[in-house]
């Protein structure tokens, strides 16, 4: 009887795992995303459509932890210092979105004939992201390091914090609600306080302490127990303080993003993060009553329709006015156009408190559950629109695998093709990797062979032969992706010799502070011997042309190591030259000169 049992305990993840390996694939193969397959599957064996399972809530409740480890591998990538940086977008770009898309969306539900108290439930419900689904999508295209991703991602984390304001006006609008004490208010805001402060300073005295006294035990299954412990653990406490769990994981990743276990951490946590997540994506699609949706499909389709329109319209102008370009904005718009999971708790809450009423719940849910279904639809639709060329073939691409050779060089774009010309005509033993499927086709028809891979990812970076070569020469165009290359092959590879092409001085100056063993600005020398052939064509003496030169460039070297030094851009702006030079006699002379009767004396 007790091997019965077992065995159909094993039933419910046998019958999850099979809708996921099926499914998902079948849409990957169609070009769609994965979250969609995800959901599909999720519609497919839910209470209405196959019926394996009956309570997605609780599955949902489960897979909530995939959120919290998403945000929390989001968090290592955020040093505090880029934190700090992204400030404006978070706060100012956050509040300035959700105020403008509360008052469309209340107005939606106004114009649909709700009190106001219900139209502000869906619109609070509504105007909150789906971060699951968002990161996902970010993730899939590789925007999340891309300015525009950083953007998104600041958003989302303004949202988080609004999770519990939200609760507590609509605790504040129920019909019969207690008016909270001041002190009580005080109490809630104080506890939060001290939560956060306390997450912080322990992340920042002690786990990095435990995590070197753990690497030291030479136990890899507990380092994966630890960083388990670190993510559930912060996201605990946030809950028990009443707040987002998924801020609490967040700030255990931004605590730990400056830790040298940042990337064994992230590596342990990812399969996890990943399994939770889709698990999430078939709650999602089994929380889709269907019933609902026949028995009110015209409101419920047409308030879809409306919703994500406002929304969407909302952020765009909202983007436009901060300057971001109408591509961006629009695709700012579709990508956060739906409802998020945040949603299924407020409507719960706001049943309980009486503001609305169960059919409007059910309503309601089914409402944002169709947004999150359709919203990876929509963004394929968009890309197809967009994008000119349709996706390129991987067929008769050399993949990065199994390679050695004494210099790994990543990116073959203008600067990186210009740098290899030296290394071959050498015959310098080179391997070149690239994840840009056109230029790689277009080199090959030039007789280069360049293999395909994302030098940002350590296990290319190990089938590249990244662990064999002498040095590793990065010349990839974006500098978001360039530190990222350039702290993991520190960590994992730190006695080959790095050589970075910067992205302009303010990335020279960071990647002098990570020391690399060499790095260049990649418009300097350019820029140097275009000035030098202005000033011959103007008919400056060669002699002087060669001296300006020199100066110039000892001049620049200065400011830059004082730069460095005082770690701020501005610091030698007085070395540069805003006006002629000092005339002759301040000049450093080109020859040492020589005594008269010494020169005579030595012949």
């Amino acid at each position: 009887m007790s091997a019965e049992a077992d065995s159909l305990s094993l039933i419910s993840p046998v019958i999850l795992l099979t809708a996921a390996v099926i499914a998902v694939p079948v849409i990957k193969r169609l070009g769609l995303s994965s979250v969609l397959g995800y959901l599909i599957a999720g519609l497919i064996i839910g209470p209405f459509g196959l019926a394996f399972f009956y309570d997605s809530a609780s599955i949902l409740h489960i897979a909530e932890l995939g959120i919290v480890m998403y945000l929390f591998v989001i968090g290592l990538e955020m040093r505090p210092s880029h934190l700090w940086s992204l400030r404006k977008e978070i706060f100012g770009l956050g509040t300035l979105q959700i105020i403008a898309c509360s008052l469309g969306l209340t107005g939606v539900g106004l114009v649909y004939g709700y009190s106001w108290q219900v139209s502000f439930v869906c619109a609070a419900g509504f105007v909150l992201t789906s971060t699951a689904i968002v990161m996902q999508l970010l993730g899939d295209r590789g925007d999340i390091a891309q300015p525009r991703g950083q953007k998104i991602v600041s958003i989302l984390l303004f949202e988080d914090l609004l999770i519990v304001p939200l609760l507590a006006i609509v605790a504040f609008i129920a019909p019969n609600h207690v008016v909270e004490s001041i002190s009580a208010r005080l109490q809630s805001i104080g506890i939060g306080l001290i939560s956060i402060a306390g997450l912080i300073a322990a992340g920042y005295w002690l786990l990095n302490p435990l995590f070197r006294l753990l690497a030291a035990a030479k136990a890899r299954e507990v380092m994966t127990a630890a960083a388990l412990l670190v993510v559930l653990g912060a996201a605990l406490l946030m809950q028990i303080s009443g707040l987002s769990m998924a801020m609490g994981a967040f700030l255990a990743g931004v605590l730990l993003s400056e830790s040298t276990f940042r990337h064994q951490i992230e590596a342990d946590i990812e399969p996890f993060r990943g399994i939770l997540l889709g698990l999430f994506f078939l709650g999602v699609g089994m929380s889709l009553d269907l019933n609902v949706v026949k028995n009110n499909w015209p409101l419920i389709l047409s308030a879809v329709v409306a919703l994500m329109f406002v929304k969407a319209m909302m952020i765009y102008i909202t983007a436009r006015l901060t300057k971001s370009s109408h591509v961006e904005a629009l695709d700012r718009a579709l990508l956060m156009a739906q409802g998020g999971e945040f949603a299924f708790v407020l409507f719960t809450a706001a049943m309980s408190a009486q503001v609305i009423s169960a059919v409007e719940r059910s309503n309601l849910t089914a409402i944002v559950v169709l947004s999150m279904i359709l919203t990876p639809i929509i963004g394929i639709l968009f890309k197809r629109f967009t994008q000119k060329t349709a996706q390129v073939s991987l067929d008769n691409i050399r993949i990065a695998d199994g390679l050695s050779s004494k210099v790994l060089m990543i990116g073959f774009g203008r600067f990186g093709q210009v740098t290899s010309q030296l290394l071959l005509a050498r015959g310098v033993d080179v391997t070149i990797i690239d994840n840009d499927i056109d230029m790689i086709q277009n080199a090959e028809r030039f007789g280069f062979t360049i293999y395909y891979g994302d030098g940002s990812r350590l296990d290319i970076l190990h089938a590249s032969g990244a662990d064999t070569a002498e040095a590793i020469v990065v010349c990839v165009d974006h500098k978001d992706t360039t530190n990222k290359i350039v702290e993991l092959v520190q960590h994992e590879f730190p006695l080959t010799k790095l050589l970075v092409r910067s992205y302009d001085r303010e990335h020279a100056l960071h990647l002098a502070k990570q020391n690399v063993d060499y790095m260049i600005r990649e418009t300097f020398e350019s820029a140097m011997v275009f000035g030098e052939a202005i000033l011959e064509e103007l008919g400056v003496d060669l002699n002087e042309v060669e001296e300006i030169s020199r100066e110039t460039r000892e001049r620049d070297k200065e400011r830059f190591e004082t730069e460095v030094a005082a770690d701020d851009v501005y610091a030698g702006i007085g070395l540069q030259y805003t006006g002629p030079r000092p005339t002759a006699p301040l000049i450093t002379p080109k020859h040492t000169g020589q005594i008269i009767n010494e020169c005579d004396t030595q012949q």
